[in-house]
Formats: structure tokens, C-alpha cells, sequence
């Protein structure tokens, strides 16, 4: 009994003395995230007030994760930690300047109405001075939005490169999704003056199903959609989606899969922007060796690099340019006619490109 008793004397100040010890310190907001980041703390982070809870998917169940760099997305692969870290020090450095970095697209009497709404939005890139501006829809198969890979990597890309980019959460669901894409675009032409935002020959961007909005929205237009801007996208970019349906109202497209991707069949891919082409659609198709479904920027991949191609793509579109039936990507330039049967013709082969109908090698 005695030996039980100091046993218990001794280790009390040890239990103690725990109790005042945070299992889980909180991230101190002072400083710039990083990969260990708890991804609660940037969600709960007051630069960004009650927004954060959007930064990353609401519908839990399709995302896994703690901290930044174990951050994992349903459908998605070849998630960037760095990448996730850089977006989310991006977003605080500017919202803690003072700046605007998310738009409301609905009403609080549209919330009201429709509390879904309230899980929608515009997370904001920013761009120069009557600059265009892209909408980036990250795809998720119509159940949840996975923009940490599929559009605020897209969206920072393009800042980067001077235009205004917009990331969309929206509400899951092929035709809510649309309604809100539609939404989206309004409220930025609307507040375009103001904002120092060209929107002549705008772009809408996306993956798998965001690809499917940006091309639906793109191709019947925001009308269509219960939207009110009558301009359509001067340009649609869109990755790894089996849309097929198509037809002479479509806007031009720069569109890449993976040759691996077990969701989306690159071959449908392909036939659609060749029927476009034979409509006079100016069309881009990049397929990329063995990639599978959901590759985002395709960081380390044999698609890295292709963001350049789709800009070089959405600028040919433009007004202004001299090009825009003369466009050919860096990675098709100079490059060998393509073994129709698809084999491989060189150690360096990436894959295919095909532009405007002429089919090149990428290596």
C-alpha cells in the first residue's frame, strides 16, 4: 500500500503539470504558414474572417489531411505541398493588407433563401491594370470543389502573368454549378470598371467537372444559366473531362488529359476539339504519356509547363492579336509529324499535340 501511495505522490505533479500543456498549439498568425500548417488554423486564420471556412472544401468527406503538406483531394493526384503553402501565405499577405481576396456572388437574401448558397464565392488573384480576367473552376465530380489543386494554383499562375483570376466555389451539382459560373462572371463585369478589369475576350478555366462548367458556360453562354452578360468567352481551357457534345457557338479551346487517365478518356477529348476544328473552332489538344486523372499544373510531370501553352492559346484569341490563326505552342514548334497510330517515336516523347487539326510530337 505504501509503495502504491508514492508511486501516486510522484507522478501527480507529472499529470499536473500536463494539464496546462496544449496538445495542439495553435498557429501563431504572425507568421507565414509553412508545410506542417494545421490546415483548421489557416481555415480559422481572422485575416481572412468568415471566408476561411471556404479555402478548403466544406464537404469533408471527399478531402483528407492535418497539416498543409498531407493534404489530400479525392480523384486528384500529384498534389504540390509547396504549392499549398505559397497559395494560403498569398491569400493572408493581401487579405492582412486590407485587400479584398473574396467576393460574394449571391445576396444575403439569396442566402436566405437558399442556404447552399452561403458555400459559394470568388477567391481573388490579382492582376495589372486593365488586365482580362479567367475564371478557374476546379473540378470534384459535382460533389465537392477541389480548388487547393485544380483552380487556385491556375488562378495564382495567371496572376503571376499580370491577369485577374478568379477562383469559384460552388455549389456541387452540374446545373447549380453552372447557375453559379454564370453568377460569377455577372458580378465581375459588374464591379470591372472599379477594378481596373478588361473584359473583352475573357477565359473560363477548368478540371473534370469544372472543365464541363467552363465549357457549358462557354458554349450556350451565361444567358443560358440565368446570368445577364450577354459577351461570351472569348477562350475556354479545360483538362481531363469526357464532355463530347459540342457545336459551331463554342469558344475557341485549348483542352489536355493524361494517356492514364482511367476517368476521363483522352480519345474523347481529342474527337471533340476535332469536331470543333472542322466547324472553324480554333482548338489546342495536348495528351500527356501515361498521366493519370486529376494532374493540376502537372509540377514534375511531362505536363509541366502546359499553363504557358494554354495562356500563349487565350492570348491568340485577343483583339488585339496578330496571331491568332497562326498560333503554334512552343512545344509544338519545330516538331516532327506524329505516328498516327499513337506510338511512341523518340526517347523524349511527352505525348501528343494537335492544333487546329495538325497533329505534332510533344518531347
Amino acid at each position: 500500500m505504501k509503495i502504491l501511495l508514492h508511486l501516486f505522490l510522484v507522478l501527480l505533479p507529472v499529470t499536473a503539470c500536463s494539464q496546462n500543456v496544449p496538445m495542439n498549439p495553435r498557429q501563431d498568425y504572425t507568421q507565414p504558414y509553412t508545410r506542417t500548417s494545421l490546415i483548421a488554423d489557416v481555415a480559422a486564420d481572422p485575416a481572412f474572417g468568415e471566408y476561411g471556412r471556404l479555402i478548403f472544401p466544406v464537404n469533408t468527406g471527399y478531402w483528407s489531411g492535418t497539416t498543409l503538406e498531407q493534404l489530400q483531394l479525392t480523384w486528384y493526384n500529384y498534389i504540390d505541398p509547396d504549392k499549398t503553402v505559397e497559395i494560403v501565405n498569398y491569400m493572408k499577405q493581401h487579405a492582412s493588407a486590407g485587400e479584398q481576396i473574396f467576393f460574394d456572388i449571391y445576396t444575403e437574401a439569396e442566402k436566405q433563401a437558399d442556404p447552399a448558397k452561403r458555400n459559394t464565392g470568388l477567391f481573388y488573384f490579382r492582376g495589372g491594370e486593365d488586365k482580362r480576367f479567367a475564371v478557374c473552376n476546379a473540378g470534384g465530380g459535382f460533389s465537392y470543389v477541389g480548388a487547393m489543386h485544380d483552380s487556385y494554383p491556375h488562378a495564382l499562375e495567371l496572376s503571376k502573368r499580370g491577369y485577374h483570376a478568379f477562383a469559384l466555389i460552388y455549389r456541387p451539382g452540374a446545373q447549380t454549378a453552372c447557375e453559379d459560373l454564370a453568377r460569377a462572371v455577372d458580378v465581375i463585369c459588374s464591379m470591372a470598371d472599379e477594378m481596373g478589369i478588361d473584359t473583352s475576350c475573357y477565359s473560363l478555366w477548368g478540371g473534370s467537372a469544372g472543365a464541363r462548367m467552363a465549357a457549358w458556360v462557354g458554349g450556350y453562354g451565361v444567358p443560358y444559366f440565368g446570368g445577364v452578360t450577354t459577351q461570351k468567352a472569348g477562350t475556354v481551357v479545360m483538362q481531363y473531362t469526357g464532355v463530347s457534345d459540342y457545336s459551331a457557338h463554342d469558344a475557341p479551346t485549348y483542352a489536355n488529359c493524361g494517356t492514364g487517365d482511367g476517368i476521363a478518356s483522352w480519345q474523347t477529348m481529342q474527337n471533340r476539339l476535332n469536331g470543333m476544328t472542322a466547324l472553324g473552332i480554333p482548338t489546342e489538344f495536348h495528351a500527356y504519356q501515361g498521366l493519370p486523372h486529376g494532374f493540376g499544373l502537372g509540377t514534375g510531370t511531362v505536363a509541366e509547363g502546359w499553363i504557358d501553352d494554354a495562356v500563349r492559346f487565350w492570348e491568340a484569341q485577343m483583339p488585339q492579336s496578330s496571331t491568332a490563326t497562326e498560333h503554334v505552342s512552343a512545344a509544338a514548334q519545330g516538331a516532327t509529324a506524329f505516328d498516327l497510330q499513337g506510338r511512341p517515336v523518340s526517347s523524349g516523347y511527352k505525348g501528343i499535340i494537335i492544333q487546329n487539326g495538325h497533329k505534332y510530337l510533344n518531347k
